[in-house]
C-alpha cells in the first residue's frame, strides 16, 4: 500500500502516519510543499524511533509526483465524495490519496478521478469539516489492509 500525502501542514500528523506506515509495510509518499522540515523535532517525536523502518518518497509538487508513479491506481479521500471508504476495493498496491489538513485536494485533482473517490462516514455539521489527517488515513489504510488479510502482518 501507498499513502499519499499532498502538502502536509501539520508535523504531529504526519509523524503519526509515518509511524503507522513503517509498521505496517507501506510507503508513505509526500508532495511539497510542506508545512514544516523533515528535521523538526514535533514530526520526529511524532514518529518515536520508526523512522528508519519507514520508505518515504519526497516529490517537488504533484507533477513530479505523477511523473515518478506512472500507472499508480489513485484513490482520493475527500469528504465530497458519495462512496463510503469501506465500498471500495483496494488493489495491493494503491495510492491512497489524503489533501491539506486545512484545505484538502485542489479541484483539478478531484475532477481528475471521479470514480476512485471516497469518503469516510461522519455527522452532518456546518462545524464538522473533517477527521483528523493521521486518524483519516488509520481508518482507510486498515481497510484497505483488511481487504488483502493484512499482508505481512502479525
Amino acid at each position: 500500500m501507498n499513502i499519499v500525502l499532498y502538502q502536509p501542514e501539520i508535523p504531529q500528523n504526519t509523524g503519526n502516519i509515518a509511524r503507522t506506515c513503517a509498521l505496517t509495510n507501506t510507503k508513505l509518499h509526500l508532495i511539497k510543499p510542506l508545512g514544516f522540515s523533515l528535521d523538526e523535532k514535533h514530526l520526529k517525536r511524532a514518529g518515536l524511533d520508526y523512522w528508519d523502518l519507514l520508505e518515504l518518497a519526497v516529490y517537488e509538487d504533484w507533477e513530479d509526483f505523477l511523473s515518478k508513479n506512472a500507472g499508480a491506481e489513485i484513490f482520493v479521500s475527500t469528504t465530497h465524495a458519495k462512496h463510503f471508504y469501506s465500498e471500495v476495493d483496494y488493489p495491493e498496491n494503491a495510492y491512497l490519496l489524503f489533501g491539506r489538513e486545512t484545505a484538502g485536494l485542489p479541484a483539478e485533482i478531484h475532477d481528475a478521478y471521479p470514480h476512485s473517490r471516497f469518503r469516510i462516514p461522519m455527522k452532518n455539521h456546518p462545524r464538522a469539516r473533517s477527521l483528523n489527517l493521521a486518524n483519516s488515513v488509520n481508518i482507510v489504510l486498515f481497510e484497505a489492509l483488511r481487504q488483502h488479510g493484512f499482508p505481512e502482518l502479525v
